[in-house]
């Protein structure tokens, strides 16, 4: 990621390193037993063997700073909705079905009305997602925190032969596209940045702006999970997040990709772009542009997927293909 972003306080180049280092410790554990590890290096979520045919798919997230808007407009019944998105959108990503997740909110000074709103936010994702939230940790951290983060903690479970890596994607397979609800929890250091200055109730877009940025992660699961037990052959998930379409390139085939066709962009992405004097690449690499989350299927199982997909998502259709050669992404 280039300029803005690292101006705006996201060294995207640091975060890769650090992130870097946390694995090469990790790598080191040493259990005294076989690692029950399924090995997805890069894919959104972890797998972990409890049997000869299931495992439990593992992914963990929050909501970053899309907190402080949160925070800024006094309003915090939807970012709840937005910490189980991130969370679940990403264990589905391996063909698993999310069944639970745990919650874990810091705070500066536990605040009942804001934990309560955040609750409601929870609640209400976990219906959009068809989970549960046994529990969770509330901690008071005044030396540590200003104002409140929220993240999660999601499990589901998958067949061991029913696991979606993106290996089985050949040259020509078709990528379906699923509109997002705009910026969804990616990016918003930069967009804050660039939108600093506009009021948050300005409505040249429509709407008031703080409604437009606050608007939840859209949730993914039961389309996708309808689509995984329908007769078409899925061969890659992904979520679309920080990195944008490029995130593709995290399933495992050796295949490029061209996105020759994509979604509409969201007027909220125009705006960023000119009031922070963004590059097109630098747009495409920090925010979804339009797309939350990409379903790769042979050309031949198209018309179905996107028939069950637009049943869900009226805009969802094919934006580009699988092509032969580099692991890269091309705009067509």
């Amino acid at each position: 990621m280039t300029d803005a972003y690292a101006k705006a306080g996201v060294d995207q180049g640091a975060a890769d390193s650090a992130v870097a280092g946390l694995v090469r410790a990790l790598g080191a554990i040493k259990l005294g037993r076989p690692s029950a590890q399924v090995p997805l290096p890069g894919h959104y979520a972890s797998v972990i063997r409890i049997d000869e045919h299931t495992g439990i798919a593992l992914s963990t997230d929050g909501v970053g700073t899309k907190l402080v808007l949160a925070e800024e407009l006094g309003r915090f019944d939807t970012v709840g909705i937005d910490c189980v998105a991130m969370n679940v959108n990403d264990v589905i990503c391996v063909g698993a079905e999310p069944l639970a997740m745990l919650d874990y909110i810091a705070i500066e000074k536990a605040d009942p009305a804001v934990c309560e709103e955040i609750g409601v936010g929870l609640a209400r994702g976990a219906e959009l997602a068809g989970i549960e939230i046994p529990g969770g940790e509330l901690a008071q951290l005044g030396d540590l925190v200003r104002g409140v983060d929220v993240s999660g903690a999601c499990f589901g479970t998958i067949a061991l032969d029913a696991i979606v890596d993106g290996s089985a994607v050949v040259p020509d397979d078709v990528v379906i596209g699923l509109p997002s609800t705009g910026l969804h929890s990616n990016g918003y250091t930069l967009a804050r940045a660039a939108l600093a200055g506009i009021p948050l109730d300005d409505d040249r877009l429509g709407r008031p702006l703080g409604d437009v940025l606050l608007e939840p992660t859209e949730i993914y699961v039961k389309p996708v999970v309808e689509l995984l037990r329908s007769p078409v052959d899925v061969r890659g998930l992904a979520h679309i997040t920080s990195g944008g379409t490029g995130n593709l390139l995290r399933l495992a085939a050796e295949v490029g990709y061209e996105i020759d066709d994509p979604l509409p962009v969201p007027d909220i992405f125009t705006l960023i772009q000119e009031r922070g004097e963004v590059s097109d690449t630098e747009m495409h690499e920090v925010f979804n542009m339009g797309c939350g989350f990409c379903v790769v299927v042979p050309a031949a199982d198209e018309a179905r997927a996107v028939e069950l997909l637009s049943a869900h998502y009226g805009g969802a259709r094919r934006i580009g293909a699988a092509v032969a050669g580099p692991a890269q992404l091309r705009h067509g």
